[in-house]
């Protein structure tokens, strides 16, 4: 590991005991500072409503800490908005947000479109799938933004059971990103969880971003902070244990060939001959190729959205 790394890890890397709650509510009292807390949902109404509730009751009943919780539901089929609206969400279509431009299906091209409904100066993503939900995984994150002027981005860090074995979770991390990562970009090797979904940044960082709209928003967000800001504006946080829903080994697939290639687009800005992935499935005639695209379109900065600039300006 380089010696930037380690010492990173002794400077950058905490635990959520170390801010207690009544610091960091001086801090956003000092500071003068909003935080949002945003849910990228689809098809999520077993879980959705409890996160919303936890947020509520601990983060903003108890204490003023979060000042709004927005749901952007990307197209559900279920009952997710009506259980989150109900929850005490504003919930929002993605669809609905900056409809000039069509919306594209992915979690990146959700997580884009929040900036504009949104309007703290501190922006938490939060998965809609988490179970046995704790409002430590949004104090924890927010925390060092609130206390620390010099932090711009915070990821969780957490374990990851599957199946009742502890840290097995987490498959592409380890078996992609990490590797990706150790040989392409060394100065991020001390994230624990570099594909986590729960992680909180200024929006003076997030305008600046370009978003993946799929899969690869966490592994792009990570790599264009680290060269728009530095390692040392980068930093993690252990909340714990992360329960949540588990994917199939295609649906893994998938997601592993889609982080590649946004990996593999910083890495040069060229482009794939064949940016798709063929996989299997036993049919009634054997094996069937099933062949998915996996090129990796972006978002401009939400900087360059006249929307955006122009509801700045209001």
């Amino acid at each position: 590991m380089l010696e930037e790394v380690e010492r990173w890890l002794s400077t950058r890397s905490w635990s959520v005991s170390d801010r207690p709650l009544h610091k960091i509510l001086a801090a956003k009292r000092a500071r003068g500072q909003s935080v949002s807390v945003v849910l990228p949902a689809l098809n999520e109404e077993e879980t959705v409503g409890d996160i919303v509730s936890v947020i509520r009751h601990d983060l903003m009943q108890q204490v003023p800490l979060v000042d709004e919780i927005v749901v952007v539901d990307s197209g559900s089929t279920d009952r997710t908005s009506a259980v989150a609206a109900a929850a005490g969400a504003r919930v929002v279509h993605r669809d609905a947000i900056l409809p000039r431009i069509p919306a594209v299906p992915g979690k990146g091209e959700v997580l884009w479109r929040s900036l504009l409904v949104t309007g703290g100066d501190i922006v938490c993503f939060i998965d809609a799938d988490l179970r046995e939900f704790s409002s430590d995984f949004v104090s924890g994150i927010v925390g060092p933004l609130l206390t620390d002027p010099d932090v711009d981005l915070v990821k969780a860090m957490y374990d990851r059971p599957l199946g009742g074995a502890a840290g097995q979770g987490g498959r592409v991390t380890e078996l992609m990103a990490r590797p990706l990562l150790n040989m392409h970009w060394p100065q991020l090797a001390g994230f624990v969880q570099p594909l986590g979904g729960e992680y909180a940044a200024r929006r003076s960082l997030l305008e600046q971003l370009p978003f993946p709209v799929g899969y690869g928003v966490e592994l792009g967000m990570l790599v264009d902070s680290l060269h728009l800001v530095g390692l040392d504006a980068l930093a993690q946080v252990d909340v714990g244990v992360r329960k949540h829903r588990h994917q199939d080994g295609q649906a893994l697939g998938r997601m592993a060939a889609a982080i590649y290639r946004t990996a593999q687009l910083r890495m040069a800005r060229g482009h794939l001959i064949r940016p798709s992935l063929t996989q299997f499935e036993r049919g009634r005639n054997g094996f069937e190729p099933r062949t998915y695209s996996v090129d990796t379109e972006e978002r401009p900065p939400m900087a360059e959205i006249a929307e955006y600039r122009s509801r700045k300006v209001a």
